[in-house]
């Protein structure tokens, strides 16, 4: 008479082996998830550094001692009136010098955050809420960092004398930028008989700088760097013994 040894499984050991599989199963679901959204966050917050930039420009790019870079704002002189504008002309502005972001292209994913929710572009900052919480990236402190600043300078001639009295009333200091319309304004100021001279409300980026002495039509013409909340200056040194 044969014996038969082989045993099965009872009915509570499937069970068993069942809820551990299932146990192991969650527990890997939640990591996989946990690794995707990790993954996820860190492609908004890198999207948003890069979106920040495009917006306001690099602050750590120089050149000869200047700020060279400042984005969007610093070529218009506004913010744009959505995130497309940073790939897309808004509309026919002749100071657009985009696109000023390249990680995306024409079906505009650079909108929208990791979890396919459209950015919010506000006054100083960016925000993500696809994740459920808010993600923020602060690209100013404040709107008048961006659009308001100050430009201090004064003119010498090549023997080091100021203007004075005299000839204060012969110098025409003017400034040109953008007017955040997508053209630029034009401003003018005379200086005292210091040589002293400055222009308020002026928008972040490089603007052009020209005075004019008009007896004899002598110009001379400056590229002005503009950075936001700093004391900025400059000295005019005419090439002739003007005063």
């Amino acid at each position: 008479m044969e014996s038969n040894n082989q045993k099965g499984f009872t009915l509570i050991e499937l069970v068993l082996i069942i809820l551990l599989i299932g146990i192991i199963a969650s527990v890997a679901v939640r990591n996989m998830s946990s690794s995707v959204n990790t993954a996820q966050y860190e492609h908004t917050k890198q999207e948003l550094d890069q979106l920040a930039y495009a917006l306001v420009g690099n602050p750590h790019v120089y050149t000869n001692g200047s700020r060279t870079d400042f984005g969007y704002v610093g070529d218009v002189g506004a913010l744009p009136p959505t995130l497309e504008g940073l790939f897309q002309n808004p509309g026919g502005y002749t100071s657009w010098n985009g696109p000023y972001i390249t990680n995306g292209t024409t079906d505009n994913d650079y909108t929208k955050d990791a979890w396919n929710v459209a950015y919010v572009l506000g006054a100083t900052s960016i925000s993500s809420t696809g994740s459920g919480s808010t993600i923020d990236k602060e690209f100013s402190p404040s709107s008048a960092a961006l659009l308001s600043n100050n430009l201090f300078g004064y003119i010498i001639d090549a023997s080091g004398q100021a203007p004075g009295t005299i000839y204060k009333d012969s110098l025409t200091v003017q400034m040109k930028y953008p007017n955040g319309s997508g053209g630029y304004n034009t401003i003018s100021t005379i200086p005292d008989q210091s040589g002293n001279f400055s222009f308020s409300s002026l928008p972040i980026g490089i603007h052009t700088l020209t005075v004019i002495y008009n007896p004899d039509s002598d110009t001379v013409t400056y590229s002005v760097s503009i950075s936001p909340e700093s004391d900025n200056k400059i000295s005019i040194l005419f090439p002739a013994d003007l005063f």
